[in-house]
């Protein structure tokens, strides 16, 4: 892209390379044995991209929504379960707290965020409250000094090797009255469930939190007492921009996978690559695959030129897995009998971005949100 500074085209080199040698040749192991690559994801603090978003004051790079998904398009092509929880590290618990948190907690957690030897997550799902994430019923009750939770988040990323949790709860009786604390694993502030066993993002993993009576300081607080609704919406926009940006390196992968495959396999006597078919499907995957990456980064770009809001950001995340989705299946349409089973990697790659479809905001939620928006501007 024409707008990517000298230091962000750095980045995308590093990331590129760190991909090719750290997570491409083990996702194929660690999809089949739903197992973590830890060992890559504490080299991705070495080469300096935990903490993409967050201050160099305290070890993070000082960059924006376009940099992180520049780092989310090359790992998700090598490995999208990686990626996700990358995402959920850097975004969802290291972003937040750099954009909310006081000055004493950035000092006192991000560092070891950054570097990667703390691991974070960030809890807003529940068992019975995911799309409607108001409702949520996880409670803390003010003590005085101290607050004790009570509760349960749900499909949390990292939830398993997570060191620190980025959690919503409830303080008040009123819906909107939701506050959002730091919680430390070693302190007892949280416990992690048995691991949700998925149909895709296997090396991801994923579980519950489980809060106990934990008894929980005043300084763990973010903000003040119902912050939280400004906390979730505030971090949404970036969210859903980057985890689009998986979905983006999902699909370059897929049309790599297919140009490969088009000019070794033969049937009739030549490469499968002579057929017109076969050349409309390649041709088609990769034009929807520039669109994709050129809405992406746009958006990206003028996100962090303060250009662009929640509706476009909506868009992106509607969009991109969408059609990211549909290159995958014709990557295994294109493969044939080889593309349905585990031979090759586009059927992994499907199984991997449909939940890009779910996470952040449903399809379906999605559309609610970029429906109303456009309604009551239509009614100004």
């Amino acid at each position: 892209m024409w707008y990517f500074s000298e230091e962000e085209k750095q980045i995308r080199d590093m990331c590129r390379d760190f991909a090719k040698n750290e997570l491409a040749p083990v996702a194929e192991k660690h999809d089949t044995d739903e197992s973590f690559n830890i060992e890559a994801f504490k080299k991705m603090g070495d080469i300096g991209v935990l903490g993409i978003t967050a201050d160099p004051e305290y070890g993070g790079a000082g960059m924006g929504a376009l940099a992180a998904t520049i780092v989310m398009e090359e790992f998700g092509k090598a490995c999208a379960s990686s990626t996700l929880s990358y995402l959920a590290h850097s975004i969802l618990c290291v972003n937040n707290i750099q954009n909310n948190a006081s000055k004493e907690q950035k000092q006192k957690y991000l560092p070891k965020l950054i570097t990667g030897e703390h691991i974070g997550c960030m809890g807003m799902s529940e068992p019975e409250y995911g799309s409607d994430a108001v409702g949520i019923q996880t409670k803390a009750d003010n003590k005085g000094d101290h607050y004790i939770l009570n509760g349960s988040k749900m499909w949390i990323t990292n939830a398993q090797y997570s060191d620190i949790a980025y959690v919503y709860t409830r303080t008040g009786n009123e819906r909107k009255n939701l506050s959002t604390f730091i919680l430390e694993k070693d302190q007892g502030h949280f416990t992690s469930g048995k691991p949700i066993h998925k149909m895709g993002m296997r090396a991801s993993p994923t579980g519950e939190l489980i809060f106990e009576n934990a008894k929980v300081d005043k300084g763990q607080l973010v903000g003040n007492e119902g912050d939280s609704v400004y906390h979730m919406m505030k971090n949404l926009d970036i969210e859903r921009i980057t985890i689009a940006g998986i979905s983006l390196g999902i699909a370059q992968a897929c049309v790599d996978q297919c140009i490969k495959y088009a000019g070794e396999r033969s049937q009739f006597g030549k490469p499968i690559g002579n057929f017109q078919m076969i050349q409309r499907m390649v041709a088609e995957m990769a034009t929807e695959t520039e669109m994709m990456r050129n809405f992406l980064y746009n958006t990206a770009y003028e996100y962090d030129q303060g250009k662009q809001g929640p509706v476009v950001a909506a868009q992106v995340k509607l969009a991109i897995p969408k059609m990211a989705t549909k290159i995958a299946l014709d990557a295994i349409q294109l493969h044939g009998g080889y593309g349905y089973s585990r031979e090759f990697p586009v059927e992994r790659m499907m199984r991997d971005n449909k939940l890009n479809e779910i996470g952040a905001g449903t399809n379906e939620v999605m559309v609610m949100i970029i429906a109303k928006n456009l309604l009551e501007l239509n009614k100004q």
